[in-house]
């Protein structure tokens, strides 16, 4: 009995090493491919500039079409998607011209996406090269600065591309081109200004930071723009939390939202002072405000917090659960083992009475 009931333990914690050492397996698909097709900016004669994008002069209430040139370099037919997206400006200081979850800020008042409009897919024949028209029609009113945006585009998906997806075990990478859009009036050089909108509790690639939310409300791009905040508790000098970045941009008409990392610390609530400043060129923009982080919010934000979730070490819950199974079954082999070996006794016994009669 102690033989089977030795050898079953030592099977039973093998295989519960095994599945807790086993690491995860995942994949990703990094062949870039043959996009498959490529396009070029033809140029009307009110570009402004030598730039590679459109940087159109325009008019009130002018309508225009401009061309851009698609060519597939394939032998099979190929499709392109197309859209127009306003600029929008991202945590990390970079300008976004494509398609992006960031909302339009409250002060944009023409988004090129209501001005400009182009196909939505253009289907080209094998080594087919064509222009493709983008329509544009200018607000009535004058303005100053910039409408700024961009045009994706991205190869249509095929039913072979879908299946592909769907069998792939990993990342599907999927690339596209965007090319530039600015739309101006007149030669009057504007100022930006940045405008104070909040500080809040939130979570920056699944951990948690202080969100500081502010807009740049004039249509004028923000170069060389240096963000520094520094987080205090609500009537302390003590600086808890800062972060300083260089060289971000802001697009016209857009909001940014600056995280401040606690770096792997949790939440606590209470009441908060942050103080921001913000400089570009000569320019200098500063915020001292007050907030409030509730209990509830602390709660969640400390719960999803990936880095708190790896401190927080092993798993007790789960490995005594394993420890659970492991005993039970023990005790199921345990019994088991037993019961054969009293059967045996039994019938051993019974086989020896027999021979003495």
């Amino acid at each position: 009995m102690t033989h089977y009931f030795k050898r079953g333990l030592y099977f039973l914690l093998y295989i519960s090493c095994l599945l807790l050492i086993i690491p995860q397996t995942t994949y990703a698909e990094d062949e870039l491919g043959d996009i498959g097709y490529s396009y070029k900016v033809i140029k009307p004669d009110n570009q402004i500039s030598k730039a590679g994008y459109f940087d159109l002069r325009m008019t009130p209430d002018q309508k225009q079409t401009v061309e851009l040139e698609l060519s597939n370099m394939t032998d099979q037919e190929l499709g392109v998607d197309m859209s127009v997206h306003s600029a929008k400006t991202n945590s990390n200081g970079v300008i976004e011209y494509g398609p992006t979850k960031l909302k339009n800020d409250p002060s944009l008042v023409y988004d090129i996406a209501d001005l400009v409009k182009v196909p939505e897919k253009v289907t080209l024949a094998p080594n087919e090269t064509k222009n493709v028209p983008i329509e544009i029609t200018m607000p009535s009113e004058q303005f100053d600065g910039y409408v700024s945006g961009g045009i994706y585009l991205q190869k249509s998906e095929t039913e072979a591309d879908k299946k592909a997806s769907e069998d792939a075990k990993g990342v599907i990478n999927k690339y596209a081109y965007i090319v530039g859009m600015l739309l101006s009036e007149t030669d009057t050089k504007l100022q930006p200004d940045l405008t104070f909108n909040k500080i809040y509790a939130g979570s920056s690639n699944y951990r948690n930071a202080f969100m500081v939310d502010f807009s740049n409300t004039v249509a004028a791009y923000v170069e060389g723009m240096t963000v520094d905040t520094r987080i205090y508790k609500k009537g302390s000098d003590e600086v808890l939390y800062e972060s300083k970045k260089e060289n971000y941009r802001m697009a016209p008409n857009t909001s940014m939202i600056f995280p401040v990392n606690l770096n792997g610390e949790e939440f606590e609530a209470g009441d908060y002072e942050g103080h921001i400043i913000v400089t570009a060129g000569d320019k200098k923009w500063e915020w001292q405000e007050g907030f409030t982080i509730t209990q509830k919010e602390a709660d969640k934000y400390n719960a999803e917090d990936v880095s708190l979730i790896q401190d927080r070490g092993i798993n007790w819950q789960f490995i005594a659960m394993i420890a659970g199974g492991i005993l039970a079954a023990l005790l199921v082999i345990y019994l088991l083992v037993r019961t054969l070996s009293n059967k045996k006794k039994k019938k051993k016994k019974k086989s020896t009475k027999g021979k003495k009669k």
